[in-house]
Order: structure tokens, then C-alpha cells, then sequence
């Protein structure tokens, strides 16, 4: 299973990162970044996927997960009515609570965040509401009812950690920047032709060596990683109405039978198959 490193930006004004509804139920995404998260998806029964743990959840789910732990996104495979997503920085939050005895709850939650933990009976719910009306208030609001919600769930005892002990990602900080400097210079360069050579000295490594690197950290070749990155972001654009051939070429591809084929490769479906189906469902 390919895991990839999230690069998540916080909102310009905000020290967290807000994410609403993303629809990414067709999106398989196993993945981890540095940033604690906070999950709520309601309307959905679907699979936890966090670190070594699976289990299911009926209706609604609200979990926080630590930094670096990999998981899978809530809402794959399933349509949820609501998903909310919350991502803090770990090395913000960390710094400045463990300074603040006000807050010494909520460092204790953070340190048992690497555990990976669910919440359920009327925890699940009140968060829930509150998360949900989050959207349109203004930064500092916002974060006040953040920090009132991490105090609530500091102090609950609806809960269950997902792991013994503390969740350890294998990516070590050096391979996880150079990831992410990876992933960067993909997002920003996949809409054209990328060498190999080219991504290669990007990292300053040989071709070979990177080769070798590359398919050690995700499982997949350059190539066939590229290609993944490139299919999720042309079912990005169909699912925003664009059309095949928009998609095709905005994606980097240059050839349409040729994005055809690997988009039904990757999705065992073709594109417009994909984009009828959504919006037959939608």
C-alpha cells in the first residue's frame, strides 16, 4: 500500500487548517502529514483506517489522529452527508500550550493523539455540532471555538485509543522533507513533461539512485506515481465539469487515447464513465 506525504497549508489567517465536505469518496488516499487532525464525518458508515488499526464506524465518526500517523481518508468508498476535516500544526499548538498552564488539558490530549483516538456517545455529537458551524466565523471566533472544543474533548471520557502505544512513522524527518520538496515540485510541474533526470536532480541524486529511492518510499516507480498523481487530479477536474479533453491536457497528458488507457488502468473505469456515474449519483 503507497502512502504519500500531504502537504497541507494553513489558511492564511488561521494557525489551522480548515477543510469542508472535500468529496473525496472516489479518491483512495493513504497518507500522513506532520499536522495533528481532527475528523468528523456524519451521514456515512464506513471503515477507520489509522495507522495499524481498522474498524468500522456507523453514522458518524470523530477521531483524532496524532502527527505523522498514516491513515486513510474517512470517506472513501462511502458518500457522508458531512465531513469536516481539522488539521493543526503539531510544533504551533505544541509550543505554545505546553507554556500555558490553562491549557495543560489539551497538551495531555495532543500526547494521547499519538495513539490515535475515537470519540463516540454525546461527545461525538456536541463536537460534532460545534465543528459543523465553524465555517463563515470570523478567524478569532474560530479560534476560540477550537480551543473550547479541544477542551471538551480533553476532558471525555467517551473515548477509545486505536493503539497501544504511540503510533512511529518510518519516514525519518530528512526523508520526509525531501518528500515533501518531491511532492511540491510535482504539484507544481505535473501539468507539463517531467524528466526523470530532471526530478532526479531535484533531489541532487542520480537517476539510478533515485530510481532505487523512489520505489523504496512509495512502491511505485516515478513513472507509475506520476501517473497516479496526475489520474487524481484529472478526476478533480471531471468532478468540477470539466470536460475529457480539458482534463486530458490540463493534467500534463499529451496524447487522449493515451490518458484514456491510464485512467481506466488506475480506476478500472474510462473518464466519462467516471464523470456520468458521479453526476447520475449526485
Amino acid at each position: 500500500m503507497k502512502i504519500q506525504l500531504e502537504a497541507i497549508n494553513p489558511n492564511s489567517n488561521s494557525s489551522f487548517h480548515l477543510m469542508l465536505n472535500p468529496r473525496l469518496n472516489n479518491f483512495f488516499f493513504w497518507h500522513f502529514h506532520p499536522e495533528l487532525e481532527l475528523v468528523f464525518i456524519q451521514g456515512a458508515n464506513g471503515t477507520r483506517h489509522v495507522g495499524e488499526h481498522t474498524s468500522r464506524y456507523d453514522g458518524s465518526d470523530l477521531v483524532f489522529i496524532g502527527s505523522n500517523i498514516p491513515h486513510l481518508n474517512f470517506d472513501y468508498g462511502v458518500k457522508p452527508t458531512i465531513k469536516n476535516s481539522f488539521t493543526y500544526s503539531s510544533r504551533f499548538f505544541r509550543e505554545a500550550f505546553a507554556k500555558t498552564p490553562e491549557l495543560t488539558s489539551i497538551q495531555k490530549l495532543f500526547e494521547k493523539s499519538e495513539h490515535g483516538i475515537a470519540f463516540c456517545g454525546e461527545t461525538k455529537v456536541k463536537a460534532g455540532e460545534v465543528l459543523q458551524n465553524l465555517r463563515g466565523l470570523p478567524p478569532f471566533e474560530q479560534f476560540l471555538e477550537v480551543l473550547k472544543i479541544l477542551e471538551f474533548l480533553a476532558n471525555s471520557h467517551e473515548t477509545e485509543l486505536l493503539h497501544d502505544a504511540p503510533v512511529k512513522n518510518q519516514y525519518n524527518k530528512k526523508a520526509q522533507e525531501r518528500l515533501k520538496l518531491l511532492y511540491r515540485f510535482i504539484g507544481e510541474n505535473y501539468q507539463r513533461k517531467i524528466e526523470i533526470a530532471e526530478v532526479a536532480g531535484v533531489c541532487h541524486m542520480t537517476e539510478a539512485a533515485f530510481c532505487r529511492y523512489f520505489k523504496k518510499m512509495t512502491l511505485l516507480t516515478f513513472t507509475d506515481f506520476l501517473n497516479h498523481y496526475r489520474i487524481n487530479q484529472a478526476k478533480r477536474l471531471l468532478l468540477l465539469d470539466k470536460n475529457v479533453s480539458e482534463a486530458c491536457y490540463e493534467c500534463g497528458y499529451e496524447s487522449l487515447s493515451y490518458f484514456n488507457r491510464i485512467f481506466k488502468k488506475i480506476t478500472q473505469e474510462n473518464p466519462l464513465t467516471f464523470k456520468k456515474l458521479y453526476f447520475a449519483d449526485k
